[in-house]
């Protein structure tokens, strides 16, 4: 009985000493706040307006998720894309909401959440191609520049199914859209649907925006590795915001019209 009630405390004292680690983010994020990783130069999912907040449909849905989530306040992290996976895995912040594409690579660094939109590549091309090019087929040409933002679905896409074209990668969207509209390059290849607020707000008349998407993305917000308990709770707030119709009144607002526009140009 004496050996069976010193294991039985050794247990609980192992027990009580892992219980933070055990808890993983979800207490931390009750306790500190949540942190919340993005870039906001991806319209309409984030971007800075005239007064430097960033606002979009991303960090609407970060506001939701804060109050679910119990979370005493909200920060918002502005990351570079290139460095956004590295600060969740060195704890700079607690998730990713960023418009970021599910792919299998991104999968052996961070967990998923299920997917919470689906997009696809579009291209906006200079408008004296209309009609010589009617799809992204009829750019796999050598005589063709074509761009998209490094390190981007964007990119993989362009490669892969438009390999035969000259491939120019930029570090922003907004330079290879304004690249296009200057003539240096041909299209520009990105997600539907930056490409259509881009269309708007800087095609000038000068680009055609070729709106079918040729490829099928899910976009997932992202965690650090091995924590269950994390991922279940952003998943059932997003079937919650499906259900009660948060998701759908946000989704009209960022993407069915560009009345947010004003406030960022």
């Amino acid at each position: 009985m004496k050996t069976r009630l010193i294991a039985l405390a050794a247990l609980a004292l192992f027990g009580l000493n892992l219980s933070p680690a055990w808890a993983g983010k979800l207490e931390q994020i009750k306790k500190d706040g949540l942190r919340v990783c993005l870039e906001p130069a991806y319209m309409p999912f984030e971007i800075t307006d005239k007064r430097g907040a960033i606002i979009g449909f991303d960090p609407d849905l970060a506001v939701l998720m804060q109050k679910d989530l119990g979370a005493p306040k909200l920060e918002l992290v502005s990351t570079a894309w290139d460095g956004i996976i590295p600060a969740l895995i060195t704890g700079k912040c607690d998730i990713i909401m960023s418009g970021m594409t599910i792919t299998d690579e991104r999968k052996q660094k961070v967990d998923f959440s299920e997917p919470y939109m689906l997009v696809g590549q579009t291209i906006l091309l200079r408008k004296d191609l209309a009609g010589k090019v009617k799809s992204y087929k009829d750019l796999n040409k050598s005589e063709y520049k074509i761009a998209s933002k490094l390190g981007t679905t964007g990119e993989i896409a362009a490669k892969k199914y438009i390999p035969k074209a000259k491939y120019f990668s930029y570090e922003t969207e907004a330079e290879g859209v304004m690249e296009t509209v200057n003539g240096k390059v041909d299209a520009f290849v990105y997600d539907s649907p930056y490409n259509l607020v881009a269309n708007v707000q800087r095609g000038e008349g000068k680009l055609v925006f070729l709106d079918k998407p040729f490829t099928d993305e899910p976009i997932g917000w992202a965690i650090a590795q091995g924590d269950p308990e994390f991922l279940k709770a952003i998943n059932a707030f997003l079937v919650k915001i499906k259900k009660d119709g948060e998701w759908a009144k946000l989704h009209d607002k960022w993407f069915k019209n560009t009345d947010w526009l004003k406030d960022v140009q």
